[in-house]
């Protein structure tokens, strides 16, 4: 595989943490400014990065290709590269991260972005125990590619911005589920409203 993080060891770096950690910091004020300066570099390449990141998830993590639709039945990792609703995915999902590191300095429409995506996910069936695979993947992906430049300050920094959206978008998630259960109930199901204006 050829990263460190790849694999089993995307759950302990990602998302897998303790109740402690469940409120995810945002990146630092250097580490927003190291992940600008980074992804710089990083825009130039985003069809390949996007590429790569996805073909790396399914060969590490088979079991995600189940959420898409397309790729469920798709075992040769050629035909993957060089399918072009991988690459419009892959896409979608750099075109989320630019979005992301634009919005670093404005935490409040950052939380609002990941929120939203998370709930699309909803709709989507793709559950939040596969989100931290993507950091993982992407930053396997993009550590070529910045080559020198790449130190273990820039993927703590990269780390901490996918723990932080990946929350989020578990949040985002979870809301989205409880208002659709909340929405499929039978009106005699509902909590009761109580009237207190008297």
């Amino acid at each position: 595989m050829g990263c460190a993080i790849s694999g089993l060891a995307a759950k302990a770096e990602f998302g897998e943490r303790t109740a402690d950690e469940s409120a995810a910091a945002h990146p630092s004020e250097r580490q927003v400014q190291m992940i600008k300066d980074s992804w710089k570099v990083i825009r130039d390449d985003i069809a390949k990065v996007g590429i790569i990141m996805f073909v790396r998830l399914f060969e590490t993590h088979p079991e995600c290709k189940d959420v898409f639709f397309l790729f469920r039945d798709v075992e040769d990792l050629e035909r993957l590269r060089s399918s072009r609703e991988l690459r419009a995915h892959g896409l979608r999902v750099m075109s989320f991260i630019e979005k992301s590191v634009a919005r670093l300095d404005q935490l409040d429409r950052l939380e609002a972005l990941a929120l939203e995506l998370g709930k699309s996910h909803y709709h989507y069936n793709a559950p939040p125990k596969y989100y931290s695979y993507v950091g993982a993947e992407f930053i396997c992906a993009v550590q070529p590619i910045l080559k020198e430049r790449w130190t273990p300050e820039m993927e703590e920094a990269w780390k901490t911005l996918f723990h932080y959206v990946t929350n989020l978008m578990k949040q985002g998630y979870e809301e989205e589920s409880c208002r659709q259960h909340h929405l499929a109930l039978t009106p005699k199901d509902r909590p009761e409203k109580r009237n207190t204006a008297l």
